[in-house]
């Protein structure tokens, strides 16, 4: 699920941290502010006058690897809580012309990324199984024949949903060495799934499962939904139960978060009572870790064993930039700028985008997002590492930017003595910042912290179509 949602809370400056309006105790009052998916934020982004061409920034980046990543922006329909970059479409021949666009950028950009492997690569959307077989294994020649993309070394990740779930579809993704399978569930109550707009059936579901079962996929990753309209604890854990009956090696739980843009508005959800999704959320961290599942962030529960099956894969490191982002709707990163096509929500906005990246010849240079000073490079550092389970080395932070974090944002000692995160010993000896169990739950309050003035500024700024 890539959550592309607006951030709303007032902001706090750059080097000298929160303002003195808005402390961290203050901001955990509302742990749900926002999920930062990823920073800067996609509705940073802005037009880049003058575009920048695409080959001198792919040459300074000196990563190891790269992470490669195609987006294919149809489903078969909105769910209501969804403002990602998605158009529901099933059309065949709107895929086919699609899928002939992402052919031709990756064959312009091929060459400006083949200095380095390819250790990462995955297909999201939207519902990328949404596509007919043969457009789907399209793909995956793609990333072989023209990105370079050697399956024997990478992961491959591919996100479907239930009810594009198919034998053949399922065979394709075997034969492609596909390591780790995606399927957003969100509830096994067909009510709580009717409230949000998607129109799916427990039984859809179960026919879905016992298939991605049989072809044991090294990883199945299976996502649920907390907060739901007239979702209980009792409701919300039966979900829970049923997606740990078929055992996933990895499942993400998600708050729900409802905006102005997306057919589910936040009144709809405050008129059904109080806010119960932190109780909800500890619920199912409770018994997630008692069948054996470890918390690396606050959605993301997997069991230790779960791997790639017996591939070597490449090293990649989430704290390194370099991801090659094909598709409309894909960011791409650079240490020094990210960009993407422009962004949309409404259906005729969305549309609109698409047709002009189908239209397009030429994908060589980069028109739309934001160039990253030391400072944000030094933000998205940090997040990066923090708000996950490995959390954020201060001699890694030192080696990047030739300073110490805790010097350059003192601030970040309020997460200590809040009990939010401890300085630990890492197995080299060096110390770490990590979040608690209790920062965790917070992350998205803390993440929301975290952002700079001059991001959050340009975030509000933005006006969604």
């Amino acid at each position: 699920m890539d959550d592309q949602s607006q951030h709303t809370t007032a902001g706090h400056s750059a080097q000298s941290g929160p303002n003195t309006t808005t402390g961290l105790r203050e901001v955990l009052a509302s742990p749900y502010r926002s999920y930062l998916y990823s920073y800067p934020h996609k509705t940073a982004y802005r037009e880049l006058n003058p575009p920048l061409p695409l080959g001198p920034l792919w040459e300074r980046e000196n990563t190891e690897t790269y992470f490669l990543y195609m987006h294919i922006p149809f489903c078969a329909a909105r769910c209501g809580f969804c403002n990602l970059f998605t158009l529901p479409d099933r059309r065949d021949d709107t895929h086919v012309r699609y899928v002939d666009a992402l052919e031709r950028q990756a064959k312009q950009w091929a060459p400006l990324t083949s200095r380095r492997p390819y250790s990462r690569f995955a297909i999201g959307g939207g519902t990328p199984t949404l596509l007919n077989e043969f457009q789907l294994n399209r793909l995956f020649d793609i990333a072989e024949q023209v990105m370079g993309l050697d399956p024997t070394q990478a992961s491959i990740s591919v996100e479907t949903s239930p009810d594009t779930v198919t034998e053949a579809k399922l065979a394709i993704m075997k034969e492609r060495s596909v390591d780790r399978v995606s399927m957003g569930i969100q509830s096994f109550i067909e009510a709580e799934a009717s409230a949000i707009y998607r129109p799916q059936k427990p039984q859809e579901v179960e026919r879905a499962l016992e298939k991605l079962t049989q072809y044991e996929f090294p990883l199945l990753n299976l996502d649920l939904i907390y907060g739901l309209p007239g979702q209980t604890v009792e409701s919300w854990l039966y979900s829970l139960e049923r997606v740990l009956s078929y055992e996933p090696g990895e499942i993400f739980i998600y708050p729900l978060y409802t905006r102005e843009n997306t057919i589910v508005k936040p009144d709809d959800i405050q008129r059904q009572g109080p806010d119960i999704r932190m109780e909800l959320y500890k619920a199912a961290r409770e018994i997630l870790k008692s069948r054996g599942y470890v918390q690396y962030s606050m959605r993301r529960f997997a069991k230790e064993q779960s791997s790639s099956g017996s591939k070597e894969l490449l090293p990649y490191s989430c704290q390194e930039e370099g991801m090659v982002g094909l598709g409309c709707g894909a960011r791409s990163y650079t240490r020094e700028v990210h960009y993407a096509s422009k962004y949309g929500v409404s259906y005729k906005a969305t549309q609109s985008i698409i047709a002009d990246y189908v239209a397009t010849e030429r994908y060589d240079v980069a028109d739309y997002g934001i160039v990253l000073s030391r400072e944000e490079q030094k933000r998205r550092f940090i997040l990066k590492a923090l708000l996950h389970r490995e959390g954020l080395s201060l001699s890694d932070y030192d080696e990047r930017f030739g300073t110490g974090v805790l010097s350059d944002y003192g601030w970040l000692s309020e997460l200590l003595s809040e009990g939010m995160a401890e300085l630990e010993q890492d197995d080299k000896g060096n110390q770490v910042l990590r979040l608690t169990e209790e920062g965790l739950g917070y992350s998205d309050a803390i993440g929301d912290w975290l952002i700079s003035a001059e991001v959050r500024e340009q975030m509000e700024g933005f006006v969604f179509s």
